[in-house]
């Protein structure tokens, strides 16, 4: 029904005339961000249930949002005008303060499209194929270290793989102490931030002793070192023979001819550094969470590591089942129709990834782990997105894809594993993305020979 114009201050959306909501639940905001935190796949797929396609919710700090739980309704808000549509402002919101003005993510309009076009080059599908090997090696090094017949945890091994593959894509990083260093501070990073640092009170540094301190502390010391490589790339004499994503953006041009400052090179490649490794490394503890729990997808796919078919499958189904993030979120700069509504300015859109990958008529059985419904046929438009879509659509999704693939391949060629427990982990909110309760945890039950790689064994690179 319409809600009578009233003002507004702070980050919540203006209601400068009449404008109308979708229904949705009434409790205070504090509790429903704790039900979103508590279960953020099915707080989000009850909502829908209960109200519809599109829906509302109120949140601390973030006001009343909108979500949209219908692929055509999304695809209008991927296709919809970027003027009236912030992705970037969005993002910023919970984003901002660790990537900083110029991050890939955080940008709008024009900045968005400029910068978007200095980085797609090296994440181009076809570029992304040049890194496989160093995924190869990556994983092959990490599973050697494996406890044998013992309980632990897979997402830290996984996240160990991803960081040293993106640092040595951005970077070119070979280097053991080097990498060290960043081994030990990007997840320091990553450990400071949570969702409730967003909210006001808790950004105050009370003798250093904050949230907001700690994660300050720790950000300096990240930018520490991605300065110090920027610095000393720039003095290097052939940093134009190098192929990492630092010397390509070194070599990059902006439309009128500039090159990017240090503080464009630092926030995209801060963006790349924590983007690029910690959702993939996500994505692939929860690919093993449910091939441990589901032997029959788990047969196929050991018993045929050479079909790549099957394997880009069984990402896609990971993907949709136990998406990394639950939704994606647009900001309106001005009064909005959104599938049938007339929104005020300020209101975050959400594209309900959670809810669309869960929906019967989409997926039948949307529970069942089951990667051959992407064996017969492309998902419709908007049914399956991850990687979000439109122009904003994530620049490293075929990075991501392949990468998955490589680590899936490789570690089932070397060893058995089984679940640590019978029971599925419960997805849990860990800042912005969905993990696995307990880590994935695993028991390495068997070191198997190594086999050969089939000569049709070439990972192929996702579109995008």
């Amino acid at each position: 029904m319409p809600i009578r114009p009233r003002s507004r201050n702070g980050g919540g959306p203006r209601y400068n005339s009449w404008v109308t909501f979708p229904p949705g639940p009434r409790m205070p905001s504090v509790f429903q961000a704790a039900l979103v935190t508590a279960s953020p796949y099915g707080w989000m797929r009850a909502r829908w249930r209960r109200y519809g396609d599109v829906f509302s919710s109120r949140f601390p700090f973030f006001g009343r949002v909108v979500y949209v739980a219908d692929p055509e309704e999304v695809g209008r808000v991927f296709m919809g005008d970027p003027v009236s549509f912030h992705a970037g402002e969005a993002n910023a919101i919970a984003l901002g303060d660790a990537l900083g003005d110029h991050s890939l993510l955080t940008l709008d309009e024009d900045r968005h499209l400029s910068q978007r076009k200095l980085l797609l080059p090296p994440f181009h599908g076809q570029s992304v194929r040049r890194y496989v090997e160093v995924m190869a090696e990556a994983t092959e090094r990490e599973v050697a270290s494996w406890p044998l017949g013992r309980p632990f945890a897979l997402r830290p091994r996984m996240q160990a793989i991803t960081h040293e593959v993106i640092l040595r894509a951005v970077f070119g990083v070979r280097e053991a102490e080097r990498m060290d260093r960043f081994r030990e501070r990007i997840p320091r990073l990553a450990e400071t931030t949570s969702m409730f640092n967003w909210l006001p009170f808790m950004q105050r540094e009370i003798g250093g002793l904050t949230p907001a301190a700690r994660f300050h502390r720790a950000l300096d010391a990240v930018d520490e070192l991605i300065y110090a490589e920027i610095r000393d790339r720039r003095a290097s004499a052939d940093f134009e023979e190098h192929d990492d994503v630092l010397s390509l953006l070194l070599r990059a041009r902006h439309e009128d001819g500039s090159s990017m400052t240090d503080s464009e090179l630092r926030d995209e490649l801060l963006t790349l550094l924590t983007a690029g490794h910690e959702t993939t490394a996500t994505g692939l503890s929860w690919a093993f969470e449910r091939l441990l729990r589901t032997p029959r997808v788990l047969g196929r796919l050991a018993a045929s590591l050479d079909d790549d078919e099957y394997l880009e499958a069984v990402v896609k189904e990971t993907l949709r089942v136990r998406p990394v993030v639950v939704d994606v979120a647009r900001r309106l700069t001005r009064e909005t129709q959104v599938a049938g509504y007339r929104l005020p300015a300020g209101t975050l859109v959400l594209p309900a990834i959670a809810v669309i990958h869960a929906r019967p008529d989409l997926y039948p059985s949307p529970e069942e782990f089951r990667p051959e419904r992407f064996l017969d046929g492309r998902a419709e438009s908007y049914a399956w997105i991850p990687f979000g879509g439109g122009v904003r659509r994530c620049i490293g999704a075929s990075f991501a894809q392949v990468e998955m693939k490589v680590v899936l391949r490789e570690v089932l060629r070397r060893v058995r594993l089984r679940a640590a427990s019978r029971g599925p982990e419960r997805p849990r909110v860990k800042h912005v993305t969905v993990v696995p309760s307990r880590g994935a945890r695993v028991v390495l039950e068997e070191r198997l020979a190594p086999r050969a790689a089939e000569p049709s064994q070439v990972v192929s690179a996702a579109p995008g």
